[in-house]
């Protein structure tokens, strides 16, 4: 179930690199503590159309949804979206983006593909063009954005995903060395919140999906360290803040709040 729209754009070049970027939004109902999330409503609005204005607000691309459910499809379709059923059965949003991928775009055209997850409608559009800029870094295969910690408790809070990376003065792109629950790293200096969204090379989309799931990735929980142990390189852009997610009635609270917008 695809509605096409303006599936394929110009190549969009960014920097010194042509790339030709696809933004897709993995989103499914089936959330443990916020169940039917991406229908959520803001302003009149559901979340992952929120979500979908932040991808089209970025202008590096067509945008699209990997869908675990229909009535996900039929909300999309029915803002002139683009949207792809995917089979809830997949092991993770990554899994998800890249079969919808495929589905989009066979003859493989994009050579960059962003995966934003559906639950930031917050998060500011320019942060997806920074993102998409730390892959002129010619040796990454995938980019991610981090934002500096201000808190002792951000830092202590084990759902606030931690990036070990360090950035000179003057330098906001820097490989990203490790991934952990755990305030890393040691000693004075600042750590840094790990936002979740990447932009993958193709080749590196293709590859990580083919690995199986790793031991550090098991233990803490965390895909990123697959491709980490897999040797696959991810460097980290250096952002002001971090947007929140929403996972749970009070964070849709605030998203109403963020947005100035409520039911």
């Amino acid at each position: 179930m695809v509605h096409c729209g303006n599936r394929f754009a110009a190549p969009f070049a960014f920097g010194s690199l042509p790339v030709n970027p696809i933004i897709l939004i993995p989103a499914r109902m089936a959330s443990t503590r916020l169940p039917g999330k991406p229908l959520a409503v803001i302003g009149g609005r559901q979340m992952i159309l929120h979500v979908l204005d932040r991808a089209r607000e970025a202008a590096i691309g067509p945008a699209a949804v990997a869908a675990g459910e229909p009535e996900i499809v039929a909300a999309i379709e029915a803002d002139g979206g683009t949207a792809v059923l995917v089979a809830d059965d997949v092991p993770s949003g990554t899994d998800r983006i890249h079969l919808a991928l495929r589905a989009l775009d066979p003859e493989a055209r994009h050579d960059a593909v962003i995966n934003l997850q559906g639950d930031l409608p917050t998060l500011p559009a320019a942060l997806l063009r920074t993102l998409l800029g730390a892959l002129e870094d010619s040796n990454a295969d995938i980019a991610t954005l981090v934002a500096p910690i201000t808190t002792d408790a951000e830092a202590a809070a084990s759902q606030v995903v931690k990036c070990a990376c360090a950035f000179p003065p003057g330098v906001a792109v820097a490989p990203a060395l490790y991934f952990s629950r755990l305030p890393i790293p040691w000693g004075d200096g600042p750590r840094y919140h790990h936002i979740g969204v990447y932009a993958y090379r193709r080749a590196a989309l293709e590859r990580f999906v083919t690995l199986p799931a790793s031991p550090l990735e098991l233990r803490e929980k965390l895909e990123q360290l697959r491709a980490l142990e897999a040797g696959m390189r991810i460097v980290a852009a250096l952002v002001d803040h971090a947007p929140f997610g929403v996972d749970t009635p009070e964070d849709l609270e605030r998203a109403r709040t963020a947005l100035g917008q409520h039911p």
